[in-house]
């Protein structure tokens, strides 16, 4: 099955090198361009001032040229002497013109020069920081998710698993906006910029040390391709992603992925239920929200369970893993629980159990 606009990503990507960066998340600091032009402001103001300065004791300077100092020649001598290039045309004859260069003007070069110079060793040192988290982050980095697009889809799955009680400092998201990024970093996430249908992005991503891989990019061909990619990369990270259109979801799994959404068809059976039963549509839409209210999650059987049957279980049992295969409750091949049996909940979140479902608070033996 061919996706339509298939052949031209691939050209583009034939022709074109994508640019690509990582932005890691920091606390929300001025513009630098503001940063820049507050400096040049400042000293901007002290030239102004020194200038007025020479001029109000004009009297006190000699111009080798005309003899007299006016307010052009003022700030001609407050630029020269701020930048410390001192030609020596105009010069300070008076004892007051001297003390005033002594004890005024030399303080405002110092602080002229501080703000012109401290603006470039500020950006150099910025830089230097900003290389040393980059690679002490990815050092550290490991079974981390990484979430590719960070639309409606892409925050809605970050937000589920973060509920869940996974970190921030464990997402990194991928995606071609800027934008996009910044609105990522800004929420406390770790961010690369670029197309994800490159490896070279997804290497940037540390996406081969990955513990899971969520897709959910706004197109169906370049979910196929990212998963393509992503596989390749990284045979044993579980890949989940969405598409729109519930025909390429064999595609999808044929590329690799271990579970896919159709995004489309849910959102429709989400409406039909809401229309025939608006309370049972309130339920379900509950029960995908993580972290309030009614939640479903995986927890292993423990050994006070084992020899029990679903409903013999504390918890409201939906479904039990054994192995590969996923069984009703009711299944007559369950059985008994098993202690490598795995079980889908259906629990109450209250403050104290919003944590990761494998460490949830079980009952005690």
């Amino acid at each position: 099955m061919k996706l339509p606009g298939q052949d031209a990503i691939a050209r583009q990507a034939d022709e074109h090198l994508v640019t690509h960066r990582v932005k890691l998340p920091r606390k929300m600091v001025e513009h630098p361009i503001r940063q820049v032009v507050k400096r040049l402001s400042m000293a901007l103001l002290v030239l102004v001032v020194t200038a007025f300065i020479v001029y109000a004791d004009r009297e006190g300077y000699a111009d080798n040229s005309d003899g007299s100092v006016d307010l052009l020649d003022a700030f001609y001598y407050a630029t020269v002497t701020l930048s410390t290039t001192g030609y020596g045309d105009i010069t300070p004859v008076s004892d007051g013109a001297r003390l005033t260069n002594i004890f005024v003007i030399t303080p405002l070069r110092v602080l002229f020069l501080i703000i012109l110079v401290g603006t470039t060793l500020e950006a150099l040192t910025e830089r230097t920081r900003e290389e040393w988290r980059l690679n002490r982050w990815r050092s550290t980095l490991r079974d981390h998710t990484v979430v590719v697009g960070f639309g409606t889809k892409g925050r809605s799955a970050i937000k589920t698993v973060c509920a869940t009680g996974l970190r921030k400092e464990q997402v990194v998201v991928v995606d071609p906006s800027e934008k996009a990024i910044d609105a990522a970093a800004v929420d406390g996430f770790a961010g690369v910029i670029g197309d994800a249908t490159r490896s070279e992005v997804l290497k940037r991503a540390e996406v081969y040390r990955a513990k899971q891989i969520i897709i959910a990019t706004q197109r169906d061909d370049t979910a196929v391709l990212v998963t393509l990619t992503a596989r390749q990369l990284n045979r044993n990270a579980k890949i989940v992603a969405a598409v729109r259109e519930e025909e390429n979801a064999p595609l999808l799994k044929q590329s690799g992925a271990d579970a896919v959404i159709t995004s489309a068809s849910a959102a429709g059976r989400l409406l039909g239920l809401s229309v025939l039963s608006p309370a049972a549509g309130m339920v379900m839409e509950d029960l995908i929200q993580q972290g309030t209210g009614l939640d479903i999650v995986e927890r292993p059987v423990i050994k006070a369970e084992v020899g029990r049957t679903p409903r013999e279980v504390d918890d409201l049992v939906v479904s039990v893993l054994r192995g590969h295969r996923v069984l009703g409750y009711d299944d007559p091949a369950v059985g008994t629980l098993e202690l490598t049996d795995r079980l889908i909940t259906i629990v109450r979140v209250t403050p104290g159990t919003q944590v990761a479902p494998d460490i949830r608070p079980l009952p005690r033996t």
